[in-house]
């Protein structure tokens, strides 16, 4: 006995193979609009801080590098300054610089995308910066060996190291 050709193969099993995907179809439940924000939302937003703190966490996991502005890897004012660059936003390249030519803000003032500064050295005034994201956390590139992460103003050793913020995004 001979197998049939292969275009009666084929044609069999379309029609139930299409039922079978409309029932499936019929069948499935809508999607719940989500009520949490997302990196998404928040950069389609009209804030532009908004936009830097969602911008700075896409960077989350990148490879610190220094001397660094793109995400191939980072330095902390490399990281600042490339996520401001992404919607049109100047500033200085180095921490100091950064810190220098803006308006301090206290701890109380911060808002989402605005900058954060640290003294971790005895030796300097300003040595380290991230983005503020919101609730006590904001975005960094660390040091080598570590790459862009999530921490907070209020835990060791940036609370004791805070030296203040500023707005560049108004």
């Amino acid at each position: 006995m001979r197998p049939p050709p292969r275009a009666e193969v084929c044609r069999r099993p379309l029609p139930a193979l299409f039922l079978l995907l409309l029932a499936g179809c019929a069948t499935s439940p809508r999607p719940q609009p989500s009520t949490a924000t997302s990196p998404v939302t928040l950069l389609a937003a009209a804030d532009p801080g908004a936009r830097l703190a969602a911008l700075a966490t896409q960077q989350l996991g990148q490879p610190y590098r220094y001397g660094g502005d793109s995400p191939q890897g980072f330095d902390c004012s490399g990281l600042t300054l490339y996520v401001h660059q992404q919607i049109g936003i100047p500033v200085p390249r180095t921490a100091v610089l950064q810190r220098q030519q803006s308006a301090p803000l206290d701890r109380s003032e911060l808002l989402p995308g605005d900058l954060v500064f640290f003294t971790m050295s005895p030796r300097l005034l300003v040595d380290h910066v991230g983005i503020y994201v919101g609730d006590g956390r904001f975005v960094h590139a660390p040091r080598a060996g570590s790459p862009v992460r999530l921490s907070r103003i209020d835990e060791a050793p940036y609370a004791s190291h805070f030296a203040g913020g500023a707005r560049y995004w108004q």
